[in-house]
């Protein structure tokens, strides 16, 4: 894989990122050596971007990506490694002292001097103007510091970055991790990347499967999903199944096509997985994507097409 710039950090990343959520036993346990033989597998397959938060599992997905990077033995100067403050197993809180808080205790977790990225996490279930006033000042300090060497902000609804980057200082914000807008059934974080490049922010994208709607087993139980856009979803699958195609590596490639994005988390718990989504990337890069089915599939999600789902409280 090729490796792609992220923004003006001058990081280069690998366009498929790392998802950790599934080291903290999120989706199911996953055994120890499962997880250090994930993590080996995604380093040797070229995956050098790592994303973690204290929230994914209590802490525990921090910890096991620490334990897994260790047992590995990578050099620091080879991985990009991000996590996240403000969002925890017990709530959120952006305040500036449980931010500054929270990066020594998630340093201690991943066994790491520093980390690449610090994401405020969802910060739309707080007030915008206590992240703008209150909580990016903290982490220009604990970027001063060298405890994090860039500062990004993630959440679901797009409109949360503008509100801030049109508030803070210019290159006080050097990256968004916007999830679920950038796939086959939602593209809305396209009218975004303009706005965004001309604020020198780089951009990350999440969720490239929706969160499991674009999966042949389907969404869990608790997907936010309005259940027009469950069923369109499934039928798409249905469809792809049908051509024995699965859509979750066409999903994949199409969320890689576009360089303006940086790169793809996907979570991932096992050494098949990571092949999978590394195999949709070289395909792509060779083969490119299956433009038929790819138009089908279109067809079918046309009706649902950026159908989305609150999320958040309600800002002014």
């Amino acid at each position: 894989m090729e490796l792609r710039e992220l923004g003006a950090t001058g990081l280069r990343v690998s366009p498929v990122g790392f998802g950790a959520s599934p080291l903290g036993n999120v989706f199911g346990d996953i055994p120890r050596d499962v997880a250090r033989a994930t993590v080996r597998r995604a380093l040797d397959l070229g995956i050098n971007f790592f994303d973690t938060s204290p929230y994914y599992g209590g802490t525990v997905s921090e910890s096991v990506l620490g334990d897994c990077l260790r047992s590995a033995a990578v050099p620091r100067d080879a991985i990009v490694v991000a996590t996240k403050c403000g969002r925890y197993k017990d709530g959120f809180d952006f305040s500036a002292a449980r931010v500054t808080r929270s990066v020594d205790e998630s340093l201690a977790r991943l066994g790491l001097d520093y980390v690449d990225i610090l994401h405020c996490h969802d910060i739309e279930f707080t007030s915008l103007d206590q992240i703008v006033n209150e909580t990016i000042p903290a982490l220009q300090k604990i970027k001063e510091s060298g405890k994090a060497r860039f500062i990004g902000i993630t959440g679901l609804p797009l409109s949360i970055f503008s509100y801030v980057l049109d508030r803070v200082p210019p290159g006080s914000v050097d990256l968004v991790l916007s999830y679920c807008h950038y796939g086959i059934n939602d593209t809305a974080l396209l009218d975004a990347l303009p706005y965004l490049k001309s604020k020198g922010v780089g951009v990350i994208t999440a969720s490239p499967l929706a969160m499991g709607l674009l999966t042949d087993n389907g969404p869990p139980e608790w997907h936010p999903a309005p259940e027009q856009l469950k069923l369109a979803c499934r039928a798409a699958a249905e469809h792809c199944r049908k051509k024995g195609k699965p859509i979750t590596k066409l999903a994949m490639k199409y969320s890689l096509m576009n360089n303006q994005i940086s790169t793809v988390l996907v979570g991932m718990n096992s050494p098949e997985q990571v092949e999978e989504n590394v195999a949709a990337a070289v395909e792509l890069s060779t083969s490119g994507i299956d433009e038929e089915l790819l138009c089908e599939v279109e067809e079918i999600l046309e009706p649902v097409k950026n159908l989305t789902w609150p999320s958040g409280i309600q800002q002014a």
